[in-house]
Formats: structure tokens, C-alpha cells, sequence
């Protein structure tokens, strides 16, 4: 189909939504080409993901049990946004991110949002992944208690899903354990940090981190 029949049929497709808000309208279309991918700033990681996050999906990263690394990946995240001179937003789902261990110039391409329970967080997502400012967002539900995720229900991530498809936002969601059955990837932190490993620094242990990549599965998440 050439781009301007395309266009003439995403014309008549808006006509018909407008006029008849009920009907649903379906074309076929051509079959998507890969995602443009954004480094993380981990070599092994960008590897993996054969160049880096994808954007327009959603990257699940499930970081099961303390020390797994959630902290040093989100900071890898930051640096690596510094550098190519943009935007990352964060929601922190339990207020727990300590930026503490960045320097200002890192935190200064930072736009976080402190929430205090999932459903807040989720709310907030929303609101980001329309901003086309922020390229990269991370929505960090880590912390928060296994009674508020076990309320997000799957309808929640098709929804966010589509918005970032629609505006070509790379969104990486933390969670303590797989349960987003419509991400595009999921991974699996696997490190496990301990008392000794603190005199490395952040840079160092951040590289050192191991990620599994985990094709989703819907029954999997269903069972998390």
C-alpha cells in the first residue's frame, strides 16, 4: 500500500471512529519492523538485548530478593541518560530511591515522581509515558507490598502498553517477581549483592550485574 493510500485510509478510519464511536474498525498492516533500541550504558546487557531496551514496550526486569541489583541497574540507567544528553523519568513506587550515590550532574537529567503505593505509581505512569520529553521511564515497584500488585490487573499493562507504542517510550517496570504478561521482554536480575562487595564502586558492581533473558509468558505472570 502506498504512503498515500495509507494515509487516506488512517483518514477514513478517524472519520468512521469519530462518527460512530461504538464500531470498531480493523486493516491490516504491514508487518512492524524491529524496535529502535536505547543502550543501557551495560555492555553485557546491551548485548543481550541486541542493542538495548526497546522502545515502544514495555522491558520487564524482575529483581527477586534483597541484593539482587535493582538499585545499580536504575543507576546505569541514569548515567547512561546523562550522557546522551536527555531525560529519564522515574516513579518510584514505595519511595526508596536513594540518589544519594549520584553526583548532581547525573540527578539533574532526573524526573522523579516519590509515590507511596502502587496504584499512585501506576496513575503517575500514565501521566509520563504521554510526555514525548522523557524518551526512557522506569517504573520502579520493586519495594512495594505483594497486597498492592496482586490489585493491578492485566488490563493495566495492555493499557500502558499501547500508549507507549503509540509515543515510542522505552518503559523498564522493576518488580520483585514476573507478573507483566503483556511486556516485550522480560528479564531476570539475578545478582546477589552482599556487605563485601560495598567498597567497589557503583560502576563496577553495576557491570558485574547478571541478567537473564526470559521470554513472557502469560501463564507465568498469572502464577506470580
Amino acid at each position: 500500500m502506498s504512503p498515500r493510500a495509507s494515509s487516506g485510509i488512517i483518514q477514513l478510519r478517524r472519520l468512521v471512529s469519530k462518527r460512530f464511536p461504538s464500531v470498531r474498525t480493523w486493516t491490516e498492516e504491514a508487518p512492524a519492523s524491529s524496535p529502535a533500541r536505547r543502550p543501557t550504558g551495560l555492555p553485557g546487557l546491551d548485548a543481550l538485548l541486541q542493542g538495548g531496551l526497546a522502545q515502544n514496550a514495555i522491558t520487564e526486569v524482575a529483581a527477586q530478593g534483597h541484593g539482587a541489583g535493582s538499585a545499580l541497574f536504575l543507576y546505569a540507567l541514569l548515567r547512561q541518560t546523562h550522557r546522551a544528553g536527555q531525560w529519564m523519568g522515574l516513579i518510584d513506587g514505595q519511595d526508596s530511591f536513594d540518589p544519594g550515590a549520584l553526583p548532581q550532574a547525573v540527578l539533574s537529567r532526573l524526573f522523579w515522581v516519590r509515590c507511596h503505593g502502587a496504584e499512585e505509581a501506576l496513575k503517575a505512569a500514565d501521566i509520563l509515558l504521554r510526555d514525548r520529553n522523557l524518551p526512557l521511564v522506569a517504573l520502579d515497584l520493586k519495594m512495594n507490598p505483594p497486597a498492592q500488585l496482586r490489585k493491578i490487573s492485566g488490563t493495566t499493562w495492555y493499557r500502558l502498553q499501547r500508549i507507549v507504542r503509540q509515543t515510542g517510550t522505552a518503559l523498564v517496570v522493576l518488580t520483585p517477581h514476573p507478573m507483566i504478561a503483556g511486556a516485550g521482554t522480560r528479564l531476570m536480575l539475578e545478582s546477589r549483592l552482599s556487605l563485601a562487595d560495598l567498597p567497589e564502586s557503583g560502576e563496577k558492581l553495576a557491570a558485574e550485574l547478571k541478567f537473564e533473558l526470559v521470554r513472557p509468558a502469560a501463564a507465568e505472570s498469572a502464577a506470580g
